[in-house]
């Protein structure tokens, strides 16, 4: 059954050596100044392209970011390395990125005017709060990435995996978010890209390890299929990790937008024409739109039902709709 599966996705006659893959994936084979001249000349063009679309809110930019950004032959190199039992210095490579990203990100936040509504923009506000849907397309992304470089005649579709899937704009978000001094937008930033990571990672090592890649290892004095298999468990329960907690971050949203919601409403009870316009979260702070033709209660009031019902520490933004915003600090 397998076998007829994997004769049908990889026919033998598309299928790449494991030989080729390494040197696709591995930059520490091969021609290593090449390799890594134009990995670390295209993920630094990226990282600005995608630095200047978020804070433009330009998708087509961000895009444009995703389509050259190279993280992504590292993060497969590391599943391929997972399969292998190697180290191949694919994670260093990843991790080094991930920090030029970030400085890149932070450095274009000067462009920024101060002060900035960082949750006001589209781009940055997308990817602060993660959400399951994001991890589920991260694993399907890993699945066409793995299949592509595994076969001679989808490769070109490799430029549509990099769009569908985010790896530098959230990167670029958690350095501007830094550098404007919002530390929980840049977890939330962080987190999203690091289920992305490690579902990459899953989903490649599951391809590579299905499609028949161990028996080359193997026939090379790799490991033996036993300890593929364990390292296999290990990166599931690795993944699993930022799917509970995203699951948890989605509970615990869907909570604080609701407790949010009854106490405005409470709050606005005694004036006349107030309604809510919108209560979300962004980054785990509490962002309420209202809109009155009068004056608004005491906001003491709001902050005094919010505290009782809300964890400490929780950030509360009130927003008018005649463009008015005011912070009203934290639940105590």
């Amino acid at each position: 059954m397998l076998t007829a599966i994997r004769a049908r996705v990889l026919p033998a006659n598309q299928r790449r050596t494991f030989e080729e893959l390494t040197s696709d994936l591995d930059l520490n084979e091969g021609d290593l100044l090449s390799k890594r001249s134009a990995y670390w000349t295209m993920l630094l063009l990226a990282a600005c392209i995608a630095s200047a679309g978020i804070i433009a809110d330009s998708t087509a930019t961000v895009i444009g970011a995703m389509i050259i950004a190279p993280l992504s032959t590292p993060i497969m190199g590391t599943a391929l390395a997972l399969v292998k039992r190697e180290r191949t210095g694919a994670v260093r490579f990843v991790v080094l990125g991930g920090l030029l990203v970030i400085a890149v990100g932070a450095l274009f936040s000067l462009l920024l005017p101060s002060p900035y509504d960082l949750l006001g923009n589209p781009q940055v506000a997308s990817r602060t709060s993660p959400r399951l849907v994001d991890l589920l397309s991260a694993l399907a992304t890993g699945f066409a990435g793995a299949i592509a470089l595994a076969r001679r005649d989808v490769a070109a579709i490799l430029p549509g995996v990099a769009i569908s899937i985010s790896l530098v704009p959230p990167l670029c978000v958690v350095g501007i978010c830094l550098a404007e001094g919002s530390v929980s937008l840049a977890f939330g930033a962080l987190v999203l890209f690091l289920s992305n990571f490690l579902a990459l990672v899953f989903a490649g090592s599951l391809v590579f390890t299905t499609l028949g890649y161990t028996r080359s290892i193997q026939q090379q004095g790799g490991p033996p299929r036993r300890k593929v298999r364990v390292t296999f468990a290990i990166l599931v329960v690795l993944v699993l990790v930022p799917v509970v907690l995203n699951s948890l971050i989605a509970l615990a949203v869907d909570k604080l937008t609701a407790i949010g919601t009854e106490s405005t409403r409470t709050w606005l009870a005694s004036t006349h024409g107030a309604e809510i316009v919108d209560v979300t979260n962004h980054g785990f702070s509490l962002v309420i739109q209202v809109r009155a033709p009068l004056d608004l209660p005491p906001t003491t009031t709001l902050m005094s039902e919010l505290s009782g019902r809300l964890p400490a520490g929780i950030p509360v933004v009130l927003e008018r709709s005649v463009g008015e915003s005011i912070d009203l600090g934290t639940t105590t």
